[in-house]
């Protein structure tokens, strides 16, 4: 048998489905079963290849998805408000109310966070799919083994059986011939 139609045989054993029929994910799952190799993770979930600015997006995204960075943005503002409320008697004030100024800095910040959190998001997002396909290919792998011996075990247990039985037959031959040689002793 070729290694193209053992692989065939095996895919119809398998998913009931020819080999030509299969996705690629169903395919690496056959040939590592082939091939008895273990399923390996993923490439590119084992290197980082960020870039500076990767790294930077997701180290702001990770500060600014935070409590603490909420806290202290908030103390900022807290500050921020009471220093130009409390400077306004003496006309020290640099933002006085209606904090225009504050406002423009906060839109600033919205404006380059949201983008940022975004980036790491999609960047996320691919890795996340990369791991569930891994564990779509370690799941299906695990189910078509478990298949494979649940087939094995059901040969074998017919071929126990059948050995059984034919031990019975030649046990109850010889017992038969026993009592018919008793028999004819006795009379």
């Amino acid at each position: 048998m070729t290694p193209d139609q053992r692989l065939d045989q095996l895919s119809r054993d398998l998913l009931a489905t020819p080999y030509s029929g299969l996705t690629a994910v169903q395919r690496s799952v056959i040939d590592l079963i082939a091939a008895e190799a273990p399923t390996g993770l993923n490439k590119a979930l084992l290197v980082d290849d960020r870039s500076f600015w990767d790294r930077l997006a997701d180290r702001v995204a990770a500060i600014g998805g935070s409590w603490a960075f909420i806290g202290g943005f908030c103390a900022c503002l807290a500050l921020w408000i009471a220093l130009n409320v409390g400077l306004k008697p003496f006309h020290l004030s640099f933002d006085p109310y209606p904090f225009i100024f504050l406002n423009l800095i906060l839109s600033t910040v919205a404006a380059i966070q949201a983008p940022v959190i975004m980036m790491s998001q999609n960047r996320q997002a691919t890795k996340d799919r990369l791991n569930a396909e891994h564990d779509y290919v370690v799941n299906l792998r695990a189910e078509l083994e478990i298949m494979r011996l649940h087939d094995k075990l059901d040969a074998l247990r017919e071929t126990e059986m059948v050995e059984i039985l034919r031990c019975n037959t030649e046990t109850l031959e010889i017992l038969k011939a026993q009592v018919a040689k008793m028999a004819e002793e006795r009379g």
